[in-house]
């Protein structure tokens, strides 16, 4: 019999109890248990204790092992803008709803790692807003004190984590949505690099800036569950293929002038502020004021410039056809777009650029800035009767992250009197993911507030990354050169290992590609002195020590993993086969690559 779940589902508490015996199904059946109870505004569609328990058996069926896929029986939440096959995907306007029929990548990729979906969560309609009540499927509210908002647009993702309902959810960013429902539920938040997770799937706002996130009881398990989301997706025109920029391992931390620390008379926020900011220095950082206002000014773009337009964009058919089914507020809003014009998006750009020159010259002070991730937070009442101008307070510090191509992580940082929490945002440069979350790791750590509901929750500590790279000490690189290969039809075996893309490169001049008598055909390379050309489109991936021999055993003769040389002269581990296996195969040499002998058959075909 399964012991009482944990108030706070942390990924090694549930990992724990798998490894003790515990069957997934008993745990699914727990959670529709808590979600019969948890707030009715959270979720827009739950999945049922029926299916929960079906896919948690399905999990056993396809892999027994708990240790085999590295988010195993773990529940979490997914927010209605973002599909889930066979269910429908609202973006909280139920004449918008469609039925999904696949996975958004992001999902997709989650799935494949053993995690289980156990619902729809609910949102500001068109992910339009920072504070959670515009939504027909109700208001979620903050899990300390239902008279207060929950913040948006993630609004039930947030509360499913902090309820105790999922170990992690699944979120959108374009101003702040993934960062201010943390504050306001004691969560943490993960907002990555912009391109580095797929938003292909999901119901874009700003699709230029749009960026899907991670709410999770500590940095450690966001890290874990962004890491295996995200990776090059060629079916998103905004992925990116990146390489992990390192921080020193004494960080100079930025906060803003004392002119520009507007809390909106918010003085308990002040004050928790000025202490995260001590708490800051008593762990290593540097601490030096700097200019806000260029990071401000391209904050105020967002909503006051020409980005309006996108949002319209990204509606515009529904907006002509139904706007009634718009709420108003939000209809507000995209409305505003109506008498912009390309000159005006033209200007918006230049004074974008222009802004983010003049934050250049701050950044060379710093090497990352904590800000308050709200200076407010407000009740519902309040909210409803001035939903545009006390909603623009909220992302007064988080409307130019995606804009500058930051990373940024919230976490706790402490509660006002009356109970309710305030938190703060680690915010760096593009790709600074992993170097970023030690610190925003030992921030929560050493609040000592808990996570979510649980207050007596210790996150566990997280390694700072080698200063040498910025990324974990002893990752192994390899080369893969078929089916591995971004968006194909493998590379799940990678990225649920937790492996990121690192480059893109070529062999040396002296090996030939085989596509090998198998069904389907495989990849052969073979090092063969005779050959000379161009040699062969490979990718660079990196993973940790026992992602790489997990994927490593895994392997089918007659493929398996030596040493292979590249153009530039490097040697790498990769994907070699043995060269019995060649002997029937078809040389495809000529193609200089995997991905381009497949698209010459599916034009053939």
């Amino acid at each position: 019999m399964m012991t009482d779940l944990p108030t706070i589902l942390d990924f090694a508490s549930l990992k724990a109890l798998y490894h003790a015996g515990t069957k997934p199904a008993e745990v699914m059946n727990t959670i529709a248990d808590r979600m019969e109870g948890c707030d009715p505004a959270a979720f827009i569609h739950k999945v049922s204790r029926a299916e929960l328990i079906a896919e948690a058996e399905a999990l056993i069926t396809r892999a027994p092992d708990p240790s085999s896929l590295p988010l195993w029986g773990l529940p979490f939440a997914v927010k209605d803008n973002i599909d889930v096959a066979g269910m429908p995907t609202t973006a909280a306007c139920p004449d918008f709803a469609y039925l999904a029929e696949t996975d958004a990548t992001v999902v997709a990729r989650l799935r494949a790692a053993g995690a289980i979906v156990i619902g729809k969560t609910n949102l500001d309609q068109f992910a339009t807003g920072l504070n959670g009540t515009r939504s027909p499927y109700g208001a979620p509210r903050c899990v300390f004190d239902a008279a207060y908002v929950s913040g948006g647009s993630s609004s039930g993702s947030a509360v499913a984590v902090a309820a105790g309902l999922a170990a992690f959810a699944l979120g959108t960013d374009t101003a702040g949505s993934g960062r201010v429902p943390a504050a306001f539920n004691n969560i943490v938040g993960i907002k990555p690099s912009p391109g580095r997770v797929s938003t292909s799937g999901v119901v874009p706002a700003c699709r230029t800036i749009d960026v899907v996130t991670v709410f999770a009881a500590s940095v450690a398990d966001g890290i874990a569950a962004r890491q295996v989301a995200e990776g090059f997706d060629p079916a998103d025109a905004y992925a990116r293929r990146f390489a992990e920029t390192p921080l020193p391992s004494s960080l100079t931390i930025g906060v803003p002038s004392a002119e520009e620390r507007e809390f909106y008379g918010n003085e308990a926020y002040r004050a928790l502020y000025e202490t995260a900011i001590e708490r800051a220095a008593s762990l290593g950082a540097r601490i030096v004021e700097f200019d806000y206002r260029p990071f401000r000014e391209a904050a105020s773009l967002l909503y006051e410039g020409p980005w309006v337009a996108e949002r319209l964009a990204a509606i515009e058919s529904f907006h002509a056809e139904t706007p009634d089914s718009i709420d108003p507020a939000v209809r507000t809003i995209i409305e505003g777009a109506q008498g912009m014009s390309a000159v005006d998006a033209f200007r918006g750009a230049y004074r974008l650029e222009a802004l983010r020159r003049e934050a250049e010259a701050e950044w060379a002070k710093v090497d990352a800035l904590m800000l308050p991730t709200s200076p407010d937070i407000q009740s519902v009442e309040a909210m409803r009767a001035d939903p545009l101008a006390l909603n623009a307070r909220f992302g007064r510090f988080t409307n130019f992250a995606n804009f500058f191509g930051c990373a940024a992580i919230a976490v706790p940082a402490g509660f006002m009197e009356a109970g309710l929490p305030f938190g703060v945002q680690l915010v760096a440069p593009c790709d600074t993911d992993e170097a970023l979350a030690a610190f925003a790791s030992a921030m929560h750590e050493k609040v000592g507030t808990g996570s979510g509901l649980d207050r007596a929750f210790a996150p566990p500590s997280l390694p700072a990354p080698s200063p040498a790279d910025g990324v974990e000490p002893s990752r192994i690189e390899i080369a893969v050169v078929g089916a591995h290969l971004s968006g194909m039809a493998l590379n799940h075996e990678l990225t649920t290992r937790g492996a990121t893309f690192v480059e893109e490169a070529r062999t040396a001049p002296h090996y030939r590609l085989f596509a090998l008598a198998t069904t389907p055909p495989k990849p052969g390379l073979l090092a063969d002195p005779a050959a000379s050309g161009e040699g062969i489109a490979l990718e660079i991936w990196s993973m940790s020590p026992t992602a790489f021999a997990s994927f490593v055993a895994a392997i089918p003769a007659p493929l398996g993993i030596g040493k292979i040389t590249l153009s530039d002269g490097r040697s790498i581990s990769g994907f070699i086969c043995e060269y019995e296996a060649t002997r029937n195969a078809e040389d495809i040499t000529h193609f200089g690559g995997w991905r381009a002998y497949r698209h010459s058959r599916t034009v053939a075909a």
